[in-house]
């Protein structure tokens, strides 16, 4: 075991030293900003770590974005009006999910490995749980029965990332954030954990445990296929007798929870994989492979085992005609834009503190505009493989706690999702109620943000309540997030209006408890921008008014909890390990 350890350390030290170990900062490097206790060998285990992690998602997003019908025409009719039963419409989806297994590995692997080259920080991407969701059963809606067609969606997805470059470059990222109340931003994430709960437990990319109903809005389900209507989705009879369905939710929720309680790593990734091994064999009562051209195509794909799925139908399905784009295409890259920078700002803002490293005296950390920029560019390059928005993941937190402090992390799980490439036949062959209960328990950790909600005051209360209950159902993050807006700007509006009439002598009793407010923009600008306003402004040119330390904050009256700070709690709470971080008070700077 001695030996053992001497040659890991030697290895990391060969590494360290060597000019790779300079260009990536680690410990004993003799770089000036070197990480403190970063080895080379402890951040390829970190980066392992994180893709076992993560691996789920490049099935649960093809089996989300599936639903969407992608680049299938539906040829609607009276009897079937979104192709639930029409044979080559199924089989154009199998197709679809191939394909979108392969984007997501992809930009998986190609998101991750350039993230972590440029801005040196142990994050991964990969495509956005709860953006997915959005993008297919709201905005392109059910086989294609939303306001917006797959293809605009995408063209939506790619124009979102190029402002979202330009937004961060000139720092109103930092402005946009702020604006949006404290308490609407931790409900949003609420609201979408809810809404992705709720597809857990539908049938299409869920366990079946609910439908819908005429007379009721949902009902339970969870009937075998033959009991159910295949167009609504009812149970006539044997309602909770779907074998499938108690698989899914003994394997892949009950004991994926009982692996989490013991923080153990790969739990999602162990339960997914405990049902799909289950769900393989055909004369079983819940195969996946069921026999019927369906099953048999299926099937046929699987016993390939190792194979490379080419991109068919989803590569570059952009359209660009959007000249003629309505509301519904401008409310959509709305939301995508709104939703991408809240979460980029917040994750990667807790994964730079749960790292180290953070600047206590700026509230930043290096390369900031780099990363953000970064995290766009791959928006867009994502939408020319077919995927919804990618972010920066959460999931990076379970690599970070074993160790990792650099880029090397990131571009390790960039190269394990490269090779998944290869395994495309296992990872299209994983049942929706595999991943039902892991979308559930997605939702369960999400939820853990509501106890951040102001509920002391009903300015704040009420507007977040609104936007938390609006998401799941209307089955719409949008109008969650414009419920809220708007419940949120007619109530505090008519208070201050109120407030401003009586000369203040006329205001609720626990006033002293609402979260502070402003539309006040200075938020904080990147470095670079400063620096060329100076340039600009002793030439006797008007510098940008735009100034602060870029801390990206909430106030409120009595202190201030970064949204940031809330998705580290969770990451703590999921992993089990606290960061040694600074504390940072309301004024941005740190304790």
């Amino acid at each position: 075991m001695e030996s053992f350890m001497s040659s890991v350390r030697a290895i990391d030290l060969k590494v360290s030293t060597s000019t790779f170990g300079r260009v990536f900062r680690l410990d004993g490097s003799g770089h000036p900003k070197e990480r403190k206790g970063s080895k080379f060998l402890t951040e390829i285990r970190a980066g392992l770590t994180t893709f076992f992690t993560m691996a789920y998602i490049i099935a649960v997003n093809a089996s989300i974005i599936v639903d969407s019908g992608a680049t299938c025409v539906c040829h609607n009719t009276t009897d079937d009006p979104q192709c639930r039963v029409d044979a080559d419409y199924a089989a154009c989806l199998i197709g679809i999910n191939r394909d979108i297994i392969t984007a997501t590995a992809i930009i998986g692997g190609l998101g991750s490995m350039a993230f972590g080259f440029f801005t040196n920080l142990p994050v991964a991407i990969g495509p956005g749980m709860g953006m997915n969701a959005y993008f297919a059963y709201q905005v392109v809606g059910f086989h294609g029965s939303g306001s917006v067609k797959y293809r605009a969606a995408l063209t939506a997805v790619f124009i979102e990332g190029f402002i979202f470059v330009i937004l961060s470059l000139i720092g109103m990222r930092q402005w946009l954030v702020k604006i949006i109340p404290a308490s609407i931003k931790t409900a949003s994430g609420v609201g979408i954990g809810m809404f992705l709960t709720l597809v857990g437990m539908s049938y299409s990319a869920g366990i079946g445990l609910v439908t819908g109903s005429s007379p009721t809005p949902t009902e339970i389900a969870g009937c075998p296929p033959e009991y159910r209507d295949p167009f609504t989705g009812i149970c006539h009879s044997h309602k909770m007798t779907n074998p499938a369905m108690w698989i899914g939710i003994m394997c892949g929720g009950v004991l994926t929870a009982y692996l989490m309680a013991y923080k153990f790593k790969a739990a999602i990734l162990i339960g997914i994989s405990v049902v799909s091994i289950l769900s393989w064999p055909r004369n079983t009562p819940f195969t996946y492979f069921t026999h019927d051209p369906t099953g048999d195509s299926r099937f046929e794909f699987f016993k390939h085992i190792i194979y490379f799925h080419p991109i068919k139908n989803t590569l570059v399905a952009q359209d660009w005609n959007i000249a003629s784009a309505d509301r519904h295409f401008v409310l959509a890259l709305f939301t995508f834009l709104y939703v991408d920078i809240i979460d980029a700002s917040a994750t990667l803002y807790s994964m730079a503190r749960f790292s180290g490293v953070v600047d206590p005296e700026t509230g930043d950390f290096p390369r900031s505009t780099l990363a953000y920029c970064t995290d766009a560019v791959m928006i867009s390059i994502g939408s020319l493989f077919g995927c919804s928005p990618v972010t920066t993941v959460i999931e990076s937190g379970a690599g970070i706690t074993e160790g990792g402090r650099t880029g090397l992390t990131a571009i390790t799980t960039g190269i394990c999702f490269l090779i998944s490439l290869f395994f495309a036949p296992i990872f299209a062959s994983i049942p929706p109620w595999a991943t039902g209960c892991t979308l559930m328990l997605v939702g369960c950790m999400m939820m853990r943000q509501v106890v951040s909600v102001n509920w002391s005051y009903i300015g704040d209360a009420l507007p977040a309540f609104i936007t938390m209950v609006t998401m799941p159902f209307t089955y719409s993050v949008s109008y969650g997030l414009i419920a809220g807006l708007f419940s949120y700007t007619a109530l505090n509006g008519m208070l201050f209006i109120t407030r401003k009439i009586t000369g203040g002598r006329i205001e609720p009793p626990d006033a002293d408890n609402a979260e502070y407010w402003t539309i006040n923009p200075h938020a904080g600008s990147p470095p670079w921008f400063i620096r060329a306003g100076s340039k600009l402004k002793d030439h006797g040119v008007k510098a940008w008014p735009w100034k602060g330390d870029g801390i990206i904050e909430i106030e409120s009256m009595s202190g201030s909890v970064t949204h940031g700070d809330q998705e580290l709690k969770d990451v703590k709470d999921m992993i089990g390990t606290a960061p040694r971080s600074r504390e940072v008070s309301y004024a941005g700077q740190a304790k």
